[in-house]
């Protein structure tokens, strides 16, 4: 009698495991979800006449359609947006964010969905900067809470540089541009495409700087179901080719 208490007992405490983790696991479709983005980082996120387009944007609304839930964009600037998840103002991110150790300690990210990678960009008048080994008492321009601002940081204290950082994109263009600063460090396709849309007076210099992957992020311990439904939607637009022409959309070949 003991023992068929223990095994009862036991199959008891199975299924309460099992019911926990069905919960863990719930669904999400029809659930609405808040996305932080950051419209200043073409051609990833961004608005024209009132409408916000971008790799990101498509890409999270068809895997939000694929999967059957509803998202509500919610712009602010990419330093903001960590910390907007931690105090549970946000559900999860894509924001041209890439994939680090550091940011693994707070956020869980989804599979990569792009490759970059980080760039320099000079003035077009600037021919006296052809590598990082040009940089020694040069000043960096950086976009705040970037992995460009990290590499800027580590370039500074080899080569006593100064860094200057900026909440934008286009503030940071400008600043290399008119010649108050030196150097700036971008992901490559979005300072490409920025190159390529308009004359900005700027141009890319030497080799790529790291082999960042962006991935859209939850945080750490929160939300598992919904990083599985990201995963899943991606890649059925992988398979499908449905990403290869969002991507091709904007970044033509």
């Amino acid at each position: 009698m003991k023992k068929l208490s223990i095994i009862c007992l036991a199959l008891l405490f199975t299924l309460l495991l099992a019911a926990c983790g069905n919960d863990n696991d719930g669904e999400v479709k029809d659930q609405e979800f808040k996305v932080g983005i950051d419209t200043t980082y073409p051609p990833f996120e961004y608005e024209e006449n009132g409408t916000r387009k971008g790799i990101d944007i498509d890409l999270i609304t068809e895997i939000a359609k694929k999967e059957g839930f509803k998202i509500k964009f919610e712009p602010m600037d990419f330093n903001g947006i960590i910390p907007a998840m931690q105090a549970n103002q946000l559900d999860m991110a894509i924001a041209g964010m890439s994939i680090t150790k550091d940011r693994k300690k707070v956020v869980d990210f989804s599979d990569p969905y792009f490759k970059a990678g980080a760039t320099l960009v000079v003035s077009k008048k600037n021919n006296s900067i052809k590598s990082t080994d040009d940089l020694k008492g040069k000043s960096i321009a950086v976009k705040k809470g970037t992995t460009g601002a990290k590499i800027a940081e580590d370039l500074a204290k080899k080569y006593d540089a100064k860094v200057v950082q900026f909440n934008d994109s286009p503030s940071m263009f400008q600043e290399v541009a008119n010649g108050s600063s030196d150097v700036l460090i971008e992901d490559y396709p979005v300072v490409a495409y920025a190159i390529a849309k308009k004359d900005l007076g700027l141009k890319i210099v030497g080799d790529r700087l790291n082999g960042d992957e962006y991935g859209m992020a939850v945080l750490k311990g929160k939300n598992e179901t919904l990083l599985k439904s990201i995963n899943k939607g991606l890649a059925d637009l992988k398979k499908s080719g449905k990403y290869d022409e969002i991507v091709n959309k904007y970044l033509k070949k």
